[in-house]
């Protein structure tokens, strides 16, 4: 709660704002206490501005019809704060400074900053007495009401729009926010960069309504003579208010026969039509329809559905940019990944996934080849960064590494040691996790692995049945573990050795299979864990895709993975 000076300087911008209107201004904190009062709330609660300030509103203030006090668990007041959206009140009391209970009818609207609420303002007066606004002053708070109720709607659309990079769940989040708010239907049409129309969404009282779902896919062309509001809007024309006369008039296009059937199906007695803009292109169109009598769209509505559609336009667009980029990077990260070796002694199976939502692709990699000495090196690392400049210097440590590895006959902790100081001296790779493993045949006993960790998720080692009584089924190889590679050199690395069973399973993968911003990685290990002895019967390719089901929901990272199985005799 801000200090005394704080709520000086609060009154001092409130009062000469609000001195002249009669009825009471309440400003909240998220928390529900006063942080300050017009003059006129003064007069009608009998109460102080200083009185007042810092306490709870609901305790203080607050009571239902007759002056009963109300839960705080069912204050409507309160949950403006706790929900983001306004809300009103005309049945309920607040308590004056003598006692009494003062019938009012309130509004509340919730204060944004950085798309958070941090407060409400509660504008409310006296419906028993002569205090009620009346006239002049009762058209100044309804006015002041309805800024107030469409200020919020648009903050919280740009919030909600803000919050996504695909454009289908931007036209989603954005239906439940205009209807029944400003529409009881809204349609959504969209360019394709091919130049043709889709309506990708129609959205009613219940969302999305299958029994308009034939209204939606692709639409006619937009021939460019035509009169049609969508067809005009399309092509960049300012936003437009249809009445029933414009409505009925005979479409002299195929679009805009196919608009005026959608409007007629709906029975819209009153449509709008705005563009959905942003600084390169009109990217398509908003169709609002209300179907009530006497309720047509007004100029002040139509601006406010103007405001909305540049900014879902901006959303859409941004998203389409964002699309076009990762669907580069993947390709170009898809390119830079090599094939795996063919090996009649054993199978290697490899993934990679683009993270599932709200990230770019970057530097996931995965690697095997054969070494002059005959054993296999398995390579799993990840780069810093997700993007085409994290893709590209993935590629730079891949191949310097594959030179390492060939150029000695050294131990994978000893090719990763150098390879932190190649990286450092020959590259802008500012850090790396990175697995180099060598998996290896001797002439007489068992596979072996030998393996180095720089700071990268551990090998997974999944046991055949035969060998689980002992070990168990699935267990990670915790040895070898070193810093990340960029970190400053790791004086101390180390290598594991494993015996590797007939018919057991190696799994090299990316944190981007375990790990969600805010969650317990440790429980994202687990689950893998648990996951993978229940699949790991499953053929070599089969086994992989069974454990990209695995993928956290709101992972914003890529994931690669490396599936090494040793032959069963």
């Amino acid at each position: 709660m801000p200090g005394g000076d704080g709520r000086r300087d609060e009154q001092r911008l409130l009062g000469p704002a609000f001195a002249g209107l009669a009825a009471g201004v309440l400003l909240l904190d998220a928390e529900g206490r006063i942080l300050a009062v017009n003059p006129w709330a003064e007069g009608l609660l009998g109460r102080t501005a200083a009185a007042m300030a810092g306490a709870d509103a609901h305790e203080l203030l607050h009571r239902g019809p007759g002056g009963a006090p109300v839960p705080r668990s069912r204050c409507r007041l309160l949950a403006v704060a706790a929900q983001g959206r306004p809300a009103w009140g005309e049945s309920d009391a607040f308590l004056t400074g003598d006692g009494r209970s003062l019938p009012v009818r309130w509004s509340a609207a919730p204060v944004l900053r950085g798309g958070r609420t941090v407060g409400l303002a509660v504008l409310f007066a006296d419906v028993a007495g002569s205090t009620a606004p009346n006239g002049r002053e009762a058209a100044r708070m309804s006015h002041l009401e309805g800024l107030t109720e469409r200020l919020t709607l648009v903050g919280a659309i740009t919030e909600v729009l803000s919050e996504t990079l695909d454009v289908e769940e931007a036209v989603d989040r954005l239906g439940p926010l205009l209807v029944p708010a400003l529409a009881d239907w809204v349609a959504v049409d969209l360019r394709t960069p091919e130049g043709d129309v889709r309506r990708v969404a129609v959205l009613g009282p219940a969302g999305r309504d299958s029994a308009l779902e034939a209204w939606r896919g692709p639409l006619p062309p937009p021939t460019a003579l035509s009169r049609s509001a969508l067809v005009r809007v399309l092509h960049g024309a300012a936003p437009v208010v249809l009445g029933v006369r414009e409505m009925a008039e005979p479409p002299d296009a195929p679009l805009a026969a196919v608009q005026t059937g959608f409007l007629r199906a709906l029975g819209a007695t009153s449509a709008a039509v705005v563009p959905l803009t942003s600084a390169r292109e009109t990217t398509g169109a908003l169709t609002a329809v209300r179907t009530g009598a006497g309720r047509p769209f007004t100029e002040g509505e139509l601006a406010l559905l103007a405001d909305i559609g540049h900014r879902a336009g901006v959303a859409i667009d941004n998203a389409r940019l964002f699309g076009e980029q990762r669907d580069i990077a993947t390709a170009m990260q898809r390119h830079l990944l090599t094939e795996l070796p063919r090996d009649p002694d054993m199978s290697l199976a490899a993934r990679y996934q683009p993270a599932p939502a709200g990230s770019r692709v970057g530097g996931d990699w995965y690697d095997a080849f054969r070494l002059s000495d005959g054993a296999m090196a398995l390579v799993i690392g990840d780069v810093i960064g997700h993007d085409l400049q994290a893709a590209a210097r993935m590629a730079q440590l891949r191949n310097i590494l594959r030179a390492l590895a060939w150029d000695r006959h050294e131990a994978p902790a000893a090719v990763m040691a150098r390879l932190d100081d190649a990286m450092t001296s020959l590259t802008d790779v500012p850090m790396a996790t990175v697995i180099l493993a060598y998996v290896e045949k001797p002439l007489a006993g068992s596979w072996r692995l030998r393996w180095t960790s720089a700071g990268h998720p551990p090998p997974l080692l999944l046991l055949p049945a035969a060998a689980t009584p002992s070990r168990g089924e699935a267990r990670y190889l915790e040895a070898g573990q070193g810093l990340v590679l960029g970190a400053g050199g790791d004086p101390e690395r180390h290598d594991g050795t494993e015996e590797l069973p007939a018919g057991s399973t190696l799994l090299l993968f990316t944190d981007g299979l375990v790990e969600v911003p805010g969650a317990d990685l440790g429980a994202g290990l687990e689950k893998l864990r648990r996951h993978a002895a229940q699949v790991a019967g499953y053929p070599l390719e089969e086994f992989c895709d069974q454990i990209l089901r695995v993928v956290p929901p709101g992972s914003t990272d890529d994931t690669a993975l490396l599936a090494f199985r040793v032959p069963s005799g």
